[in-house]
């Protein structure tokens, strides 16, 4: 039980594994009011970086889940390294269904909304973790400006324009569901650039021990193919952002 192995080679030097920073997660945080002993879990955590920084910078108290044995095992060692392993634990594992036994005040998929088949499922498994006058957290794209053709949002990776919302109709989307967006933060091309670019010296890094492996020449395409599509596509069209959200 693992994501595509090509995940785990790209994005293997990341600790965040989306377009935020360290620096726009320490902003959420702050933005959450998070007080010590908030209950947090985490679908979809990745490296647990927004775990383990929460522990050490808020004292909350929290379990993240993944399905990438490889970032599992980093979460863990992160949690050690700041000294918040007594404070929040990682499990490997299919976060699909995955719902807290005891009820939790912030439930979170930051950027990973395809492991209830997409926002407003996910929003519907995260609830039922939720106690009353909790706050749901969702890492979401948008878009930043409409792409004016199909070809120019399958250049974003997108498989249609209609797979992703402009800003303000995907924040009145939550409002149809029934809850109030009581917060968000918003990626800038900064984080982006953090997040995309920073695989390309991962790949180069990879190709030049791993020349003979079968995915070798996948992960040589990509490198090739991946800085001009991101500057010219994703770059210039994708917004991401994390969303709080409150049950009306």
């Amino acid at each position: 039980m693992d994501i595509p192995r090509i995940f785990n080679i790209t994005e293997s030097a990341h600790r965040i594994h989306n377009p935020f920073t360290p620096e726009k997660f320490a902003t959420l945080g702050a933005a959450l009011r998070l007080e010590s002993g908030t209950r947090v879990i985490d679908l979809g955590s990745g490296s647990g970086e927004m775990l383990c920084t929460w522990a050490r910078d808020h004292g909350v108290i929290g379990t993240g889940i993944d399905l990438s044995q490889l970032f599992t095992e980093q979460a863990k060692i992160r949690a050690e390294e700041l000294g918040v392993a007594d404070q929040v634990k990682f499990i490997h594992g299919d976060a699909t269904g995955y719902v807290s036994e005891v009820k939790i005040d912030v439930a979170a998929c930051v950027g990973a909304t395809w492991i209830a088949g997409g926002v407003a499922g996910t929003i519907e498994l995260l609830v039922r973790s939720l106690r009353t006058g909790g706050i749901i957290l969702i890492g979401e794209p948008y878009w930043r400006q409409l792409p004016p053709t199909e070809d120019v949002a399958k250049g974003c990776l997108a498989n249609s324009i209609s797979d992703f919302l402009m800003l303000p109709e995907l924040l009145a989307s939550f409002g149809h569901l029934g809850y109030d967006v009581v917060e968000m933060v918003l990626a800038d091309q900064n984080g982006w650039d953090r997040y995309e670019a920073a695989k390309w010296l991962t790949m180069r890094r990879w190709l030049e021990t791993n020349h003979d492996d079968e995915l070798a020449k996948d992960v040589r395409a990509k490198l090739i193919s991946e800085p001009e599509r991101y500057a010219a596509y994703t770059r210039e069209y994708m917004g991401w952002g994390v969303f709080a959200l409150m049950v009306r």
